[in-house]
Formats: structure tokens, C-alpha cells, sequence
């Protein structure tokens, strides 16, 4: 009973400051607004498609080494995606799993899949259908960055959102 009311209000309080960002300026038109560059004052394009979209420009969570744990900094990034697929009912994502080249295939592969499990429970918990989530994990099969620097291995440890048409 208390993770419906968690979830409850959870929801409230995303609905809340989706509703704080949501006004427009009365003096603004419908015609081509967007396209500026100020879209921070006039509304952001929210569209997984369109390159110019905070849904397409942050697409990743990215994760500690050996972890599947969201850090805290990437939170609004899933809520970001929730709120969205939430708002979009037909919309699909799928959550693809990756890892660094440390380890063997078979863990990777595991790691991947429970980084891409974790997306989808916290997306699920912030109010998006489970039929709406695919997950995947491609384990250290699809690096990002091809050196064996920490900065590259951390840049392939890494949860993506890959919006379905």
C-alpha cells in the first residue's frame, strides 16, 4: 500500500513541475515558435526525433564502474524520458544495456541488461506502462569510445534511449 501512495505521489509532483514549466508568454504566437534559439524561455521542443530536442541531445544515463545503481545526476534525464513517454501513450522506447571492455562477455552482457532493467523500474515507477519499455543489453559489444582509457571506458558504461517509430 505504501509504494501506490510513493508512486501517487511521485506522480503528483512530476505532473506539478511539468505544469510550473508548461506556460508560454500570452504575446507569443503559435507560428513557428521553437525555432529560435531561445528555447529556453519559449518552451523546449519535446520530440525524440528532432535533433534540437533535449529528448534527442540526452539520451544517455551513464554508470560507475561494476554498477547498475542511476546516479543521482542522471535522474532528471530519465525523468525527462518518463514525463515524455508518460505524455505519449503510443510512443515505445527501448533501453539498450552496455558496459566497458573490462570483464568477460557473459558479465557484460548481464551488467548491460540490469543497467537497462534499472532505467525501465525507475521509468515505471515514475508512472510509464511497462508495455511502452523494451530492454536490451549489447554488454561491451557496442562501445562508444574505442581506447582503454578510464574516460573511455566510462563513456561505454552507459544505459541508451532509442525511441521506436
Amino acid at each position: 500500500m505504501s509504494s501506490r501512495i510513493t508512486k501517487s505521489l511521485s506522480i503528483a509532483a512530476l505532473a506539478a513541475s511539468l505544469a510550473a514549466c508548461s506556460s508560454v508568454p500570452l504575446d507569443q504566437t503559435g507560428s513557428g515558435s521553437g525555432a529560435g534559439g531561445d528555447g529556453a524561455s519559449t518552451g523546449q521542443i519535446m520530440d525524440p526525433f528532432n535533433p534540437q530536442s533535449p529528448l534527442a541531445q540526452q539520451k544517455s544515463v551513464y554508470f560507475e564502474y561494476d554498477s547498475y545503481v542511476v546516479p543521482d545526476q542522471y535522474r532528471s534525464v530519465v525523468e525527462m524520458h518518463s514525463s515524455y513517454l508518460s505524455n505519449n501513450g503510443q510512443q515505445k522506447v527501448r533501453i539498450e544495456g552496455h558496459a566497458d571492455a573490462r570483464g568477460g562477455s557473459e558479465y557484460n552482457l548481464a551488467l548491460g541488461q540490469r543497467r537497462s532493467d534499472a532505467v525501465a523500474r525507475m521509468m515505471q515507477l515514475l508512472g510509464v506502462r511497462a508495455e511502452q519499455i523494451e530492454t536490451i543489453s549489447f554488454g561491451k559489444e557496442r562501445p562508444r569510445a574505442m581506447g582503454n582509457t578510464e574516460a573511455d571506458y566510462a563513456e561505454n558504461r552507459r544505459a541508451d534511449f532509442n525511441y521506436q517509430r
